[in-house]
């Protein structure tokens, strides 16, 4: 089976990302799942890591938010597709922004949702190739592209 690239974007708190390469893998599709830096204290430190000590915690965030919005672009621009996954836990900010970014570059999306969350992404959903409510089912709609 041909390999592929996948973006993907959601929170980096919990192990989603090894679930879908899982069930990926289950499925005999051979991904490259490319995404956010995973390590918080790191995507949060960047800025300061690279520009130095900046003057107050909003250049801070900035400075850092600014590296990490780099590593998505060139990451997502690698991609062949976006898989967005609002899990049940934390706030989704980064995430809809990574969403609405692969739109808007022409990045096919598919979008994760548990069903309560269906008026609130209802706009995602509308642009989205395919919404699915588990990684389960996205993961079978990826290998569906290689039968």
């Amino acid at each position: 089976m041909d390999d592929i690239t996948i973006y993907a974007a959601g929170e980096i708190h919990s192990q989603w990302r090894d679930d879908l390469r899982d069930n990926l893998e289950a499925l005999g599709v051979d991904a490259e799942l490319v995404g956010p830096q995973e390590v918080h204290d790191r995507s949060d430190d960047v800025g300061e890591d690279i520009l130095g000590e900046q003057p107050n915690a909003r250049y801070r965030d900035l400075m850092g938010a600014r590296v990490n919005t780099l590593r998505t672009r060139v990451l997502m621009q690698r991609a062949d597709m976006c898989v967005a996954y609002f899990g049940p836990k934390y706030k989704q900010w980064n995430t809809a922004s990574d969403a609405g970014a692969a739109m808007a570059s022409g990045l096919p999306l598919v979008l994760v949702r548990a069903q309560e969350h269906i008026h609130a992404l209802k706009e995602l959903d509308a642009l989205a190739a395919v919404t699915v409510e588990t990684l389960e089912q996205a993961a079978e709609v990826i290998a569906y592209i290689f039968e």
